[in-house]
């Protein structure tokens, strides 16, 4: 055990300063044994948990995955970066273990490098959770200042390099959440070019590269401009030799016609960011190949330039090093007759009549960005990867609808995390993906690139005649009209599911991936952070309620990470040891060898999610809130016309927000003015009742309460999440509002985070209240709750694509839907009205019995919480075999 602590002299004061870490380290590295369970260490901060590949040889072991993390936490006096057991990877994977927290390690040991003498680390074996908002890091001033803990000089010296894996056979880190994103210290940003002498006279053109292919080994020089430029590609596995794994692809072109240049391995982290779009090279030392038949290519916005296909520019760092000269823009001469840089840029009321797969560059004004989800990417099983997306809406003014776009990582993380509303954005090489002759849609390419406020600066596109057209309808409309219309984060899913399932009669293969009720609890032990799946289950819906939303005043709820995933199984009651419950200050304690089989770890690999068998319902505290909007505005903002933009883009990026956040003060919410009443949207059956009331609106079928006791496992959830809806966005608050839809950073940084912000201070959409629905598996073996928040307003960024047609409005055909069909009246023309929710569990009964096929969307948002929503309900009449 571990007492007291050690002196060590703070280099900002000079002072000695007790570190319980330094000193629990010390006793570690001198004890006879090398594992240690430590005590009064106290509470350490997270400063960054850090991925990279795991060696061949660990990955051999069957108890982890293809990863390791690298975890630094401080006491507040030193630092230390230590080495996180295997067996508690899911910590950081369900985004349990992550930087800005406190933390206490119960269990290390010190684990030498077999191969390098005096080499080693400090593993974690067991922590506590503290703080989600570390006090210790609250009341630093400067985390860079603090010393690195290593003891060298001997045999047990620990070797902490500033950014290196502590396996030192890697040399790189990568992305905490995906493999597409350059991260780290070892990525040299943009600089601007030096001049540079150029011999012109000799030189090769592109177009007779393919004819000397082959016949030498040094090429003459080639002067080129890029044209387009993929995203990174990771292709290192656990065996691999390759120091950094990555490579990427440009597109370039000089007089004759455009080749493909791909630039490798070491050169990635030292050129890549500093290869853009429009940049001109003059590449020494460079090699050719036979090009990948397979790969995806650029469409060009020029159909009369010649492009050659047959072999590709190879950029090195040895065999022979390349060398690269960039031409700075002032030094471009027009008699090297390189070609411009050319957009495709369409306009919104053009894209309903474009073909499939059309590529296509788009500028529009933001009205909505959803929240940063991964998708687990089929085509590989080891290392498995992860792609990152968002969606966004955007609007030019040619039509009522929005630009829907699909947006994966492109390498460009600061810009990706940077969308917000009432910026101009531009996405390059998008591709029309059409569902349908109504639903259409863009999804980003390999050589997509994105900007937005910030980067438009000396960008080829800002003289294109479209950008400018859109620039002056921009100037015509007024700021507060717009940010009245804009949305941030909460639960998004496009396009909307087809109006038939189809599955083959020959190998059973659906749309969407048709599982047993009993395979739910392996689907959710696999859910990692922020990763979405759809599945469809067959079944029969049970049971139906209604509740009211907020069920209970939310900025002084028990903590997200209370709120545990419930699962109900027959026999012994299992009792979880989750996460503490309101006003239990005891911690949670996890190691690594008891993270198989400890619930306190959530629902993980090998850990079921916590247990206990329901017995009736559970009531919940009976609590309304009320959001609530300043209904005036100052009369000159009124009348002022006009956003705060410049003629064309580069002027736009020297303008000013202050306007912006000046007319967003008008709609943020005000608790407890009595004169102010909710969005409008589903309303109490009888006017008058209260929220609580509400809540007693359900249905259950005749044998559910029969069955309910026997069936084997019932997933249950703890209602609504706050991340679920999306919200008014504050310009004032944009940078918290971006904090909750982005995804967790790898590393803390004092101005990203808001300790004493809460996500429900913002008006929610068009959410009154949800159905809960209890779907049982079709062989009884499993039932799931699942929430269908239905679309209301045409404010819900979810009615994009929704069919217009209206409908009668029974329960079955809301979850079929997904929206509440708007009653007019005479009186109301202007401002439909919804029916009750009480009207519509009256028409509940018609699922009695009735066999379906459920569509749900699975989420998780971190932690212990999982969002389960219903996306689609089928009738067996609405199932197509093929």
């Amino acid at each position: 055990m571990i007492e007291g602590g050690t002196s060590v002299e703070h280099p900002s004061s000079g002072l000695p300063h007790k570190s319980l870490l330094c000193s629990a380290f010390h006793q570690l590295l001198t004890a006879k044994t090398l594992r240690l369970k430590i005590d009064n260490v106290g509470f350490v901060a997270v400063l960054a948990v850090q991925r990279y590949l795991a060696e061949q040889q660990i990955a051999n072991d069957k108890c982890i995955d293809s990863y390791c993390y690298d975890v630094t936490v401080t006491d507040g006096v030193w630092q230390a970066k230590c080495y996180l057991a295997s067996n508690l990877n899911h910590l950081v994977q369900k985004n349990r273990l992550r930087s800005g927290i406190d933390i206490q390690i119960t269990q290390c040991s010190f684990v030498y490098n077999e191969r390098r003498l005096g080499r080693g680390l400090v593993c974690i074996e067991g922590i506590e959770f503290g703080s989600e908002h570390s006090d210790i890091l609250r009341s630093l001033k400067d985390v860079d200042t603090l010393p690195v803990w290593s003891k060298e000089g001997d045999v047990t010296a620990i070797v902490v390099q500033n950014d290196a894996p502590l396996q030192l056979s890697r040399k790189y880190y990568l992305s905490l959440w995906n493999n597409e994103d350059p991260h780290g210290r070892l990525w040299i940003p943009c600089i601007p070019p030096t001049d540079v002498v150029l011999d012109v006279s000799k030189m090769i053109l592109l177009s007779d590269l393919e004819s000397v292919f082959g016949s030498c080994h040094r090429y003459l020089p080639l002067l080129v401009r890029i044209l387009h430029k993929s995203r990174l590609r990771f292709y290192g596995k656990m065996e691999t030799k390759i120091d950094i794994p990555f490579q990427a692809y440009f597109e370039v072109a000089d007089q004759s016609g455009s080749m493909s240049m791909v630039l490798w391995n070491a050169l990635c982290p030292e050129w890549y960011q500093r290869l853009n779009v429009g940049t001109v090279l003059y590449l020494q030392n460079y090699t050719l190949k036979r090009s990948y038949p397979n790969r995806s290519r650029p469409c060009l916005a020029d159909p009369q330039m010649k492009t050659f296909t047959s072999v590709e520019i190879c950029l090195n760092s040895r065999d022979p090093a390349v060398v690269i000269d960039v031409i700075p823009p002032k030094s471009v001469k027009p008699q090297w007759g390189l070609p411009d840089v050319t957009h495709q840029f369409i306009t919104r009321s053009e894209l309903d009549s474009l073909p499939n797969n059309c590529a296509c560059d788009v500028i529009g004004l933001v009205t909505f960005v959803g929240r940063c989800e991964r998708i687990r990417n089929k085509g590989t099983t080891a290392p498995e990867k992860y792609w990152t997306y968002r969606w966004v809406h955007a609007v030019d003014g040619t039509s009522n609808l929005p630009f829907v776009l699909e947006i994966f990582a492109s390498s460009q993380p600061e810009i990706f995390s940077g969308i917000y509303p009432m910026t101009y954005l531009v996405c390059t090489q998008m591709r029309v993906c059409r569902e349908s002759e109504s639903t259409v849609y863009l999804t980003s390419s390999c050589e997509t690139q994105i900007f937005t406020t910030g980067y438009h600066k000396g960008k080829p596109y800002v003289s294109d005649p479209k950008v400018k057209s859109f620039i002056q309808w921009t100037k015509t409309l007024k700021d507060s009209v717009m940010l009245k219309k804009t949305v941030i984060g909460g639960h998004y899913r496009f396009p909307p599911s087809p109006s038939v399932f189809t599955q083959t009669l020959a190998d059973g293969v659906a749309d969407v991936p048709v599982i047993a009720a009993s395979e739910l609890q392996r689907e959710l032990e696999s859910l990692q952070y922020r990763e979405h799946k759809r599945l469809a289950i067959q079944g029969q819906i049970t049971a139906v309620q209604y509740v009211a939303w907020p069920e209970e005043d939310q900025a002084s709820a028990r903590s997200a990470e209370q709120a545990g995933l419930e699962k109900t199984t027959p026999g012994p009651t299992n009792v979880s040891t989750g996460p503490p419950p309101p006003g239990d200050r005891g911690a949670v304690t996890v190691t690594a060898t008891e993270a198989g089989a400890d619930s306190d770890t959530g629902p993980s690999a090998g850990n079921p999610p916590p247990c206990k068998r329901k017995k009736g319902r559970r009531r919940k505290r009976e609590v309304k809130r009320r959001y609530l909007t300043r209904a005036t505005m100052l009369e000159e903002r009124e009348s002022r016309q006009g956003c705060s933009t410049e003629g064309d883009l580069q002027e736009e990026e020297e303008g000013s927000n202050s306007d912006y956040e000046e007319e967003q003060k008008e709609d943020e919410p005000q608790d407890g003015n009595p004169d102010c009443t909710r969005a409008r949207g589903l309303q109490c059956p009888t006017e008058g009742k209260q929220a609580g009331e509400c809540r007693g609106a359900s249905w259950e079928s005749s044998t559910w309460a029969m069955l309910r006791e026997s069936v084997p496992a019932h997933f249950s959830f703890n209602g609504l999440q706050p991340e679920s809806i999306p919200r008014k966005f504050s310009f004032e608050d944009r940078e918290y509002l971006l904090q909750q839809s982005n995804l967790h950073p790898a590393k803390w940084l004092p101005h990203e985070f808001h300790p004493d912000q809460n996500i429900n201070r913002y008006i929610p959409v068009a959410c009154n209240g949800y159905f809960k629905i209890t779907v049982l598996g079709i062989n009884q073996q499993a039932a799931i709750d699942v929430m269908f928040v239905p679309v209301l307003s045409s404010e819900d960024p979810r009615s994009v694509g929704l069919p217009r047609d209206p409908h009668d409005n029974t329960l079955l055909s809301c979850l079929s839907m997904g929206f509440v069909s708007p009653l007019r009246t005479p009186a109301d023309k202007d401002q439909p009205s919804h029916p009750d929710p009480g009207d519509i569990m009256q028409t509940a009964a018609e699922l009695e019995a009735m066999h379906v096929v459920c569509l749900i969307d699975f989420c998780h948002l971190g932690g212990e919480k999982v969002e389960v929503f219903i996306n689609k309900v089928y009738k067996m009449t609405d199932v197509a075999f093929v």
